[in-house]
């Protein structure tokens, strides 16, 4: 992938990128490599995936690395990570997310974590997106852990496109690693 984005990672846990990609192909390799970057940091490695992808970027990581480096692999079925509720609620989402790290936490173990977002079209309201990308920059920052947020960039309309701009302060293109001139920070307020 891009050895500026993992010297970024090695320099500042909390990195929460965007990353709008262009075929199966490029995706696969860069979840591979993004799993591979974090085994090889001593981390554990989240990849929230549907199961057709996941079968892919499990045979190539099988490929590459022991079985005891596997175990620091974890899938998350992406459909019931986003949809547990039956739609994309973000209080749902972020409650599957806290059950989810909550072990490395308790065990104060390193992770980083990949999310594939997909749905078969955009009917829910884009506020919704919006809200959840928020709470998962809020996350990355109180947690610190890098999140890598997939789309598929054909599925995205230019409203979802400005949201997302928005709400990650970097942007992981095929040839590019970049910062986001969108990006608005959450301001705290005390």
């Amino acid at each position: 992938m891009h050895s500026k984005m993992y010297q970024l990672f090695d320099e500042h846990r909390s990195i929460h990128v965007l990353y709008p990609y262009i075929g199966l192909k490029n995706y696969i390799n860069a979840v591979v490599d993004f799993a591979m970057n974090g085994i090889m940091a001593g981390e554990n490695v989240i990849l929230i995936e549907n199961e057709r992808n996941y079968r892919m970027i499990h045979r190539e990581l099988s490929n590459r690395l022991s079985f005891e480096q596997l175990k620091l692999i974890h899938r998350v079925n992406n459909f019931d990570f986003y949809f547990s509720n039956g739609s994309y609620q973000p209080p749902a989402i972020l409650e599957y997310f806290n059950k989810t790290v909550h072990p490395f936490l308790d065990r104060n173990l390193s992770f980083r974590t990949w999310a594939h977002v997909e749905w078969p079209s955009i009917g829910d309201p884009l506020h919704l997106i919006e809200d959840i990308e928020r709470t998962a920059d809020e996350k990355v920052k109180s947690l610190s852990f890098p999140l890598i947020c997939a789309y598929e960039a054909e599925k995205m309309p230019i409203q979802l496109q400005t949201i997302l701009y928005q709400t990650h302060p970097y942007i992981l293109l095929e040839e590019d690693f970049i910062s986001s001139e969108l990006y608005i920070p959450l301001v705290d307020v005390e």
